[in-house]
C-alpha cells in the first residue's frame, strides 16, 4: 500500500435506537420476514468513482454480515469503484429512486415486483451493487435512462459487473449467486445467499 493510502475499515453493528426509528414504516415494519434484532449494520471503506475512499454502510441480516465485510474488503483491495453506499431508508424504501441515485443498498422489506413473494432484500440475504452501471435487463430494455449506455455488456468501464472479474469474484467465493447468470432476464446488480 503506498504512502499515504488509507487502510480499509469495516465494521459489523447491532441495529441501535436510532437505526430503528429511521428503519421502522420505512425499509422495515411489523410483519417482515426479518425482525430488527436479526440485522447488522455494515460500515467499511469503499473507493469511490472519483477514486477517493469514501464510508459506506449497509443493513444485511446478521449471518451473511461477517462474508459481506469480507467481500467489501476484497473490493477495496482490487479497487473496485462503488458510486455510493447508503441504507434505502435515504430514499424512502424506494427501491427505483436508490437505483436512479446509483446507490449500492441491500435490506429492504418488500415484494419481488408484480408478485406477492418477498424479495430476497427483505431478508437481508441480497445486495444490489452500481444498479446503474448493471442494470436489470428485460427483453433487451431497462428502466433506468442513465444505464442505457450499459446494455451493451462487451464495453468494460468502472464498476460494472463480468463473469470472472473483480466483483463476481468476490461474491463466488462466498457462495452467492449473480443475477447475471439468469437466463429469462438479466440483473446484473444483484448478488444473493440463495441465487434468487
Amino acid at each position: 500500500m503506498s504512502q499515504g493510502e488509507t487502510r480499509f475499515v469495516g465494521s459489523i453493528s447491532r441495529i441501535d435506537a436510532t437505526q430503528a426509528k429511521r428503519m421502522t414504516g420505512v425499509s422495515w415494519r411489523p410483519g417482515c420476514p426479518v425482525p430488527l434484532r436479526d440485522l447488522r449494520v455494515l460500515s467499511f471503506s469503499h473507493w469511490g468513482f472519483e477514486r477517493k475512499v469514501r464510508k459506506g454502510r449497509l443493513i444485511v441480516h446478521e449471518d451473511v454480515a461477517r462474508p459481506l465485510l469480507g467481500v467489501f474488503r476484497e473490493l477495496y483491495a482490487e479497487r473496485f469503484l462503488i458510486r455510493r453506499v447508503v441504507p434505502v431508508d435515504a430514499y424512502g424504501a424506494s427501491d427505483f429512486r436508490s437505483i436512479e441515485a446509483d446507490n449500492t443498498s441491500a435490506f429492504n422489506c418488500r415484494f419481488v415486483e408484480g408478485t406477492g413473494r418477498w424479495s430476497e432484500h427483505a431478508y437481508g440475504r441480497a445486495i444490489d451493487v452500481n444498479p446503474i452501471e448493471n442494470p436489470y435487463v428485460s427483453g433487451g430494455r431497462t428502466s433506468h435512462p442513465a444505464s442505457v449506455p450499459y446494455l451493451d455488456r462487451g464495453r468494460r468501464r468502472p464498476g460494472m459487473a463480468h463473469e470472472g472479474e473483480t466483483l463476481v469474484r468476490a461474491f463466488d467465493a462466498i457462495g452467492w449467486g449473480w443475477g447475471g447468470r439468469w437466463t429469462s432476464v438479466k440483473d446484473y446488480q444483484h448478488f444473493s445467499a440463495s441465487g434468487r
